[in-house]
């Protein structure tokens, strides 16, 4: 539910000019999902899609930040960072907390057991 709410008060506080064009444009940003059918299962409520999926990764991140700083880009940038803080809160908020995250931070984080 928050992947379309998110989006959409985005859309509603600051692009109410555009706001059909850029809706659809950070939407896409939620089709990045494609990459749960690679999993077995495909949905397990209890797994953290943070460094789980490929399109869930760190390098990805990057990635999506960099398409958030081009002008032609940005939306959809912005919608994929968008899908990965709220995919990245909803790992925080399963049993483990911030150990749910060691499979998408890169290295060893001693501070997390």
């Amino acid at each position: 539910m928050l992947h379309i709410a998110v989006p959409a008060g985005l859309v509603a506080l600051c692009l109410r000019k555009t706001w059909q064009w850029s809706f659809l444009l950070l939407m896409v940003g939620m089709a990045v999902d494609v990459d749960h059918l690679l999993a077995v299962p495909t949905y397990d409520p209890l797994r953290c899609s943070m460094g789980f999926h490929p399109l869930h990764t760190w390098p990805a991140v990057l990635l999506y930040a960099g398409l958030a700083l081009y002008p032609r880009s940005r939306l959809v940038g912005i919608g994929l960072l968008i899908h990965m803080a709220l995919d990245t809160a909803d790992c925080l908020g399963m049993p483990g907390g911030l150990s749910n995250l060691t499979n998408f931070l890169p290295g060893p984080l001693p501070w997390i057991h």
